[in-house]
């Protein structure tokens, strides 16, 4: 029995979103040492320059940084370290092939607690070009202004 219930987000990749077109999500377990775990059970942790590769048929992620724990003491762990990624066989395989095909890379989208235990979403991605990333930007402002327009419509009509 887990003594915690639900998912408690640490840490997202908004970024990654931007940067790259996702393909497909998987949630892995993450081997952690302690104090990297009591760390990110005070919410710090950042993404932004972390990869997933594999490597002898496991899964890692690397430069992921996770600060060390403030009341450690000299077994603190190293912040950027490479980490192991718990997935079944079959899904490892699965991302081997996408990854091998080219083009396409494995990003960490989200670090959290899923009653009580780690979890990375990680994601099968491809590279936006610039085009695209400002076509995305384009259509969000789009929608936006129509919302705003909507609304500003109903609030004169009432």
């Amino acid at each position: 029995m887990p003594r915690e219930r639900g998912e408690k987000v640490v840490a997202t990749n908004r970024k990654a979103r931007h940067d790259y077109l996702i393909e497909d999500t998987y949630e892995a377990g993450i081997v952690l040492n302690g104090t990297e775990v009591k760390s990110l059970r005070q919410g710090r942790a950042s993404l932004v320059d972390g990869y997933g590769f594999i490597e002898g048929g496991e899964m890692w992620i690397d430069a992921v940084h996770i600060p060390e724990y403030t009341q450690g003491t000299w077994n603190n762990h190293a912040p950027r370290r490479k980490r192991k990624l718990l997935l079944h066989k079959q899904e490892i395989v699965k991302i081997s092939h996408k990854t091998k095909e080219g083009g396409y890379t494995l990003v960490p989208l989200r670090i959290y607690f899923a009653d009580g235990r780690a979890k990375v979403e990680i994601a099968v991605a491809k590279g936006k070009r610039e085009y695209d990333k400002r076509q995305a930007l384009r259509e969000r402002q789009d929608t936006r202004e129509a919302q705003r327009a909507i609304s500003s419509r109903k609030h004169l009509g009432e």
